[in-house]
């Protein structure tokens, strides 16, 4: 059997690995028309920016490598430009002298990734305009600020790779200017957690302008659509990405969303004996089965791998993926996986939206606060996504939280999972088991949880409410929602009986905890509908303009 390959980076150097532990009988080709295979580009940002030292450490296979464990043949600078099912050939070009051939295959494996977006915007094509794509992309940009000692930078687009490189271009002493198209940056998050990530970027000195696109690159400025100029001397565009599959489509194979290879669990196209894996396919969401295109190199691995075994007979098969994708922001961790709450309104679900915030272990071991977003079924109680900032502990919770998600896991299943805990690692009731027990309480407990934005549209709808801060006075008089009374959680028993019990309340305090405690007592006392301020005035904070408190 014969198995070509097109592609030779994450899915297609895995699907070959796998393909050949299968079977030693299979004739293994792959081609690459870029001269790099196999290497790792979420590292890029960190070489550009001087916290990874030697580049052959982001490319530690070569085709010799590939060769001699493997018996595979990779053949670099090739690129294939159609494919002929019904013969079962490709046509390819060799890039070094421009001689073309053709092969024949008895199975094919199309792993052609995908390619940067460029925006059509003038000045897009000048030598300081650059994207971050592959190794030879990241080369360029390197030479470029060595050569040149560019002082300031900036970055269209504001998803992971423009967030790690404006992080590393700061590192080298560079000015960022960030501009997102978008109302928020971070367009993956919700706007009540990309809120937190913008003010840690203006802390440190990285200029934001949202809800703007550039009009035109010039050799030093960048024009904006309000006129606004901005100084520069580099240009990373990192608006997102398009996945390869022109010649796929030209040959008879299915597209799907956003332009990306149909496939099935087998990573089989509409065309027998033609495969394909990594980020030229669309995916599957394990929480609605609906298609989604979610370009990782952790699913093109796995996706890969699939494929390998599937054209060997092998009985792999995907099962979808959550989306999940985590990211660091100068000493920021930003991480989510399964739907935002904006995807859940989409989708119609009838959902409850919590917020925690507590430190990922004790104060006293150096804890830090991460707020944890999370978004469950309200009427199954199945969590449905989470979304986290914060500043230690982040990749070990979203983690706990994809498995639980993975395996179908309720609110109230959240606080009963045995997780470790000792004072270096945790605190004793884990933030993951915290937000299960306040998810539980809302849905199952009679322990209604009300969001900021929520209560703006309670204020708006002319509905009688009382709005009890449960702070003490001097937190109160410092700062409170301007249409809060102050009645400390210590002495609502005593004033409670003076309130009335048939008109909705909102109690609230810093971060929920003691919000949730006056919530308790006014409940046993015999209130209708009390509901307690998801995040507490912190999250209200954050997402309001200081005229509202």
């Amino acid at each position: 059997m014969r198995i070509l390959i097109i592609g030779a980076v994450a899915a297609g150097t895995s699907a070959a690995a796998k393909a050949r532990r299968n079977s030693e009988d299979a004739e293994i080709v792959l081609y690459e028309k870029d001269s790099y295979i196999s290497y790792s580009g979420c590292g890029m940002p960190y070489y550009i920016g001087g916290e990874l030292d030697n580049a052959d450490e982001l490319t530690p296979r070569d085709p010799a490598f590939f060769k001699s464990k493997y018996n595979i043949d990779i053949l670099t600078q090739h690129e294939v430009l159609s494919i002929h099912p019904n013969m079962k050939t490709i046509r390819v070009k060799n890039l070094t002298n421009d001689e073309q051939f053709i092969d024949t295959y008895d199975k094919l494996i199309i792993a052609t990734g995908a390619r940067a977006v460029m925006p059509p915007v003038p000045g897009v094509d000048k030598s300081h305009v650059f994207t971050l794509r592959s190794i030879n992309d990241m080369n360029r940009i390197k030479a470029f600020i060595d050569n040149n000692k560019p002082g300031t930078a900036a970055i269209i687009g504001t998803g992971f790779i423009g967030l790690e490189m404006s992080e590393n271009l700061k590192r080298l002493g560079i000015s960022i200017t960030l501009i997102e198209r978008l109302p928020q940056i971070t367009p993956g998050l919700d706007s009540d957690m990309s809120v937190y990530v913008e003010e840690h970027l203006q802390k440190n000195d990285v200029t934001v302008f949202t809800s703007t696109t550039a009009i035109e690159i010039t050799d030093k400025t960048i024009v904006l659509a309000d006129g606004t100029q901005i100084d520069t001397e580099l240009v990373i565009v990192a608006v997102g990405i398009r996945p390869n599959t022109e010649f796929a489509k030209a040959a008879g194979i299915e597209l799907g969303i956003a332009g990306a290879i149909k496939v099935n669990e087998r990573m089989q196209t509409n065309i027998q004996d033609i495969y394909a894996c990594g980020d030229c396919i669309e995916h599957k969401s394990l929480i609605t089965g609906n298609p989604i295109y979610r370009p990782l190199g952790s699913t093109a691995n796995k996706t890969g791998r699939i494929a390998g075994d599937c054209v060997t007979g092998g009985s792999l098969s995907f099962r979808g993926i959550l989306g999940t994708g985590i990211f660091r922001i100068f000493d920021m961790t930003v991480a989510q996986t399964g739907l935002s709450e904006r995807e859940a309104i989409e989708l119609g679900y009838d959902f409850i939206v919590s917020y925690n915030i507590k430190p990922d272990k004790p104060e006293y071991m150096g804890g830090k606060e991460m707020v944890i977003k999370t978004v469950a079924d309200k009427n199954t109680g199945r969590i449905l996504g989470v979304q986290i900032v914060g500043f230690g502990g982040v990749d070990k919770r979203i983690d706990v939280f994809v498995t639980a998600i993975t395996f179908g896991a309720k609110a109230e299943d959240l606080f009963h999972l045995d997780l470790a805990y000792a004072p270096p690692f945790s605190t004793t009731k884990d933030p993951v088991m915290y937000s299960g027990m306040i998810l539980d309480n809302a849905i199952n407990k009679n322990r209604p949880l009300i969001t900021a934005k929520e209560l703006d549209t309670l204020t708006k709808s002319g509905e009688a409410y009382n709005i009890i801060d449960a702070r003490v006075a001097t937190q109160y008089e410092k700062s409170h929602i301007d249409t809060a009374h102050n009645l400390p959680h210590q002495e609502i028993r005593s004033c409670c009986d003076s309130l009335d019990k048939d008109t909705l309340t909102v109690t609230y305090c810093n971060k929920g905890v003691t919000g949730n405690a006056t919530q308790n007592i006014l409940l046993n006392k015999g209130f209708k509908k009390v509901y307690n301020l998801s995040g507490g005035f912190k999250q209200y904070k954050i997402t309001h303009k200081k005229s509202d408190f």
